[in-house]
């Protein structure tokens, strides 16, 4: 996906996720799935004095699973700390602080987790998530 607009850009790279999890710990909890295999590379028009930020959000209708984001090897721009994704839950700042007239990319490490308590997918279905990322203006 790509949106363009006024010389900025912002483009994810690696596709469609699956995370399963399948395995825990007996009398403990659930094996969290980590996945790295996506990018997402942007663009910043020349405005001045003007340092952008992407924010991150998500849509999952009968969320019941534990899914986090957090961008790694950021090439401009400050990385957040990792972000807990929930449905209807406002965008939330991933990278800040992006100068103007610049190209950046990051590794998105999304990180799967449950509990036992939450059930399974047999049980409740799976989260299927539209994670979305925006390039904005402070």
């Amino acid at each position: 996906m790509t949106t363009e607009g006024s010389g900025q850009t912002l483009a994810i790279g690696g596709g469609n996720r699956t995370l399963t999890i399948t395995t825990g710990i007996a009398g403990g909890q659930l094996v969290s799935i980590v996945n790295t295999n996506c990018t997402l590379t942007y663009t910043t028009p020349l405005n001045p004095n003007v340092r952008w930020r992407i924010t991150v959000s998500t849509a999952c209708v009968g969320q019941s699973f534990n899914l986090s984001v957090v961008a790694i090897n950021v090439t401009q721009g400050t990385a957040a700390p990792e972000v807990t994704l929930s449905n209807g839950s406002p965008a939330i700042d991933f990278i800040t602080n992006i100068r103007r007239n610049r190209s950046g990319s990051c590794r998105l490490q999304y990180t799967a987790s449950a509990t036992f308590a939450q059930g399974s997918s047999a049980e409740v279905g799976n989260d299927v998530h539209t994670v979305t990322y925006t390039l904005i203006e402070p």
